[in-house]
Parts: structure tokens; C-alpha cells; sequence
């Protein structure tokens, strides 16, 4: 099997070594090279390659952007294997369906590794833009499942089940589960979207509940509703947030 490679890169140097890359391993061969986002857009849509090798940062449009825009117009996306100088996207990388993340400068080694993932399973043409929309939240509008954080140098799947709480701070969403805290470069907004309104709800501006981890609530003096969650936590809910939970009561 030989799969067709777009490069999608705007530093020169960086594009030889894909190019040297791509060369030195059995299977792959790159189909064409791009320095910018919109060109990228371009010949994914025209070449529909097997796999794309993504710059994050690219003029005119980001390398997660072109992503964006292909999953948004509901067209089928290949195997993205994004690349940068910068770890702090890796979480919105994976989000977006990415097949891996190779941190700049990466090794023969680590490249082939990439590949070798694509090779032993690429997902068929008609199942890749099904792939994407379950990773942003489910085909058809399916509620996101999982959230890919990063914890001690590690990045692992976070079953949104598990989660108890969400906080916004500052540009990142706290998540709260499994007895720990995670950060996330997500807005609490975005990341509301995708989840499930039958189980999460916002209390209040900046914090989200999951229904299923709420173990009682109890007006306050203000017949807003204190939420106690099953972790020990507390959460206020706002009036508007408190109206909702009471008038949803059996």
C-alpha cells in the first residue's frame, strides 16, 4: 500500500525534512508541497491525498483552520498529521480528529512512527469526514465523548463521563475529574457546545455541572440553588441556572 502525501509547510527547512522524510520511508510519497493555509484548503479539496502533514502556523490560514473549514462544509478529511514548534496545541490538534502531533524538530524515527499508524489503518475515504465529526462532537450532532488533555508531559483521552465540574479561567477551561484538575486551552463556551445538555448545564458564567456527579441542592437564602457534587465540591447556581434546575424537578 502507498499513500499519497501533501505537505502542508511555510518554513523551507521544515518542508525539506518532510520531503527527505517522506522519501526514506516504504509506503509514502509526497503528491505536493504548500507554504500557506489557503493553499493547503486548495489541494486538499483538489488532490484529496491519503494523508496531510500540517503546519499549525501558516500565513493566511492556520493549519487547525483549514481543518476546520473542511470539517464545517461536511467534506471528507484524510489523516492529519499536524506539526509545530508548539506543544500548547496539541490538545486542539487531537480535537480536531488528528491522526498524530509531531513536535518540531522530530526525528526519522518519530516520523515513521506517524506514518506507520496511517499505514496499518487508514480509514476508508467515505468514513473519514464520519471520523472528524465524531472527534468535534459526534456525527450528526452527537455530543463530544472525549476530550484529549495533557497531564505531566502526557496526553491521554478524558471520558466526558468523568468529568464533574468545568471552570473558565482566564484563556483555559479547569475540568475537573477523577479527583484531579486538568487545563484545557478551550473557552468554557466552546467546550459547552459539544457536550451534552441532558447532562451538563451552566450554573453560571463560568462553571458547567455534570448532572450525573451532583449529589443534592438546596436553595440558599437568595433561592439560588447550592450544588453539591458527589466529590465533595461546591457550585452556586445563578438565578436563572436555579429556575431551570427547579422547574426540571419531578
Amino acid at each position: 500500500m502507498t499513500l499519497r502525501a501533501l505537505i502542508c509547510e511555510d518554513e523551507p527547512l521544515a518542508r525539506e525534512t518532510l520531503r527527505d522524510f517522506i522519501a526514506a520511508t516504504p509506503g509514502l510519497v509526497a503528491v505536493a508541497e504548500v507554504a500557506n493555509g489557503r493553499e493547503a484548503l486548495r489541494l486538499m479539496r483538489a488532490l484529496a491525498p491519503d494523508l496531510v502533514f500540517m503546519d499549525i502556523q501558516m500565513p493566511e490560514l492556520t493549519g487547525l483552520e483549514v481543518v476546520r473549514q473542511l470539517h464545517e462544509a461536511g467534506e471528507a478529511l484524510p489523516p492529519v498529521i499536524f506539526t509545530t514548534a508548539y506543544d500548547q496545541h496539541a490538545v486542539a490538534a487531537f480535537e480536531l480528529h488528528a491522526l498524530d502531533y509531531l513536535l518540531k524538530p522530530f526525528t526519522l524515527a518519530r516520523f515513521q512512527a506517524a506514518v506507520q499508524r496511517a499505514l496499518s489503518s487508514p480509514p476508508p475515504p467515505a468514513q473519514r469526514s464520519e471520523a472528524a465529526l465524531s472527534a468535534l462532537g459526534g456525527v450528526g450532532g452527537e455530543p463530544l465523548a472525549r476530550i484529549l488533555v495533557r497531564d505531566r508531559g502526557r496526553i491521554f483521552p478524558l471520558a466526558v463521563a468523568d468529568i464533574v465540574h468545568l471552570r473558565a479561567d482566564l484563556k483555559y477551561t479547569q475540568i475537573s475529574a477523577r479527583g484531579e484538575v486538568f487545563l484545557v486551552r478551550m473557552a468554557l463556551s466552546e467546550l459547552e457546545a459539544r457536550l451534552d445538555p441532558a447532562r451538563f448545564i451552566r450554573v453560571h458564567r463560568s462553571a458547567i455541572v455534570n448532572l450525573d456527579h451532583v449529589a443534592s441542592m438546596k436553595p440558599d437564602e437568595q433561592s439560588q440553588l447550592q450544588i453539591l457534587m458527589r466529590d465533595g465540591s461546591e457550585l452556586l447556581a445563578n438565578r436563572e441556572a436555579s429556575k431551570r434546575l427547579r422547574d426540571a424537578a419531578i
